[in-house]
């Protein structure tokens, strides 16, 4: 088996918000409706996290567990640990129906950190910035790329489509610095 490799390349920016790509992470896309038998367990059993409520992502530690829609969650985990976490949900939703995939080469990771790194992302999504709580994901499009992305204490991390990563890291790196606009 292949090694990992990012998409595009690993160098960041520097501007006033810190732009840089991350990973490669482990991904795993679950399907499965609110109310399946088995399903908080599945998500515990894959990363440890607790089952997100709606719009929020969960943090312990390396993993991750954040509600995408009504019946979608996107588990976040060290990449040698998919195959395990892809076992552990099917053992817990045994007999319901469901979908887990492991998504990890098809999507790309950035973080944009900084006092100011919500300016960057101002200027690519239609959000309230001002509403936006730590530990709210939301799904939305960065300028006309499909994106998600989260807010903690030290910054944002944006999830996109790997075939977009260049343009994406473009965008961030532009609006990053000062005087961009578009």
């Amino acid at each position: 088996m292949s090694d990992a490799v990012s998409p595009i390349s690993a160098a960041g920016s520097e501007g006033f918000a810190r732009v840089r790509q991350i990973g490669p992470l482990g991904m795993v896309t679950l399907r499965a409706k609110a109310g399946t038998k088995g399903l908080k367990a599945a998500v515990k059993d894959a990363t440890g996290c607790a089952l997100p409520d709606k719009r929020r992502i969960v943090t312990k530690g390396a993993f991750r567990a954040g509600w995408m829609s009504p019946d979608e969650y996107l588990l976040i985990l060290p990449r040698a640990d998919v195959a395990k976490a892809l076992a552990a949900i099917a053992k817990a939703l045994n007999g319901q129906h469901h979908l887990a995939v492991d998504v990890s080469d098809a999507r790309a990771v950035f973080r944009i950190e900084g006092a100011k790194a919500d300016q960057v992302l101002r200027k690519l999504c239609p959000v309230d910035f001002d509403r936006l709580a730590a530990g709210e994901l939301r799904r939305t499009r960065a300028a006309q790329v499909a994106a998600a992305f989260w807010r903690d204490d030290a910054g944002f991390t944006l999830v996109c489509f790997r075939s977009v990563a260049g343009y994406m890291g473009d965008l961030l790196r532009l609006c990053a610095q000062p005087g961009s606009e578009l």
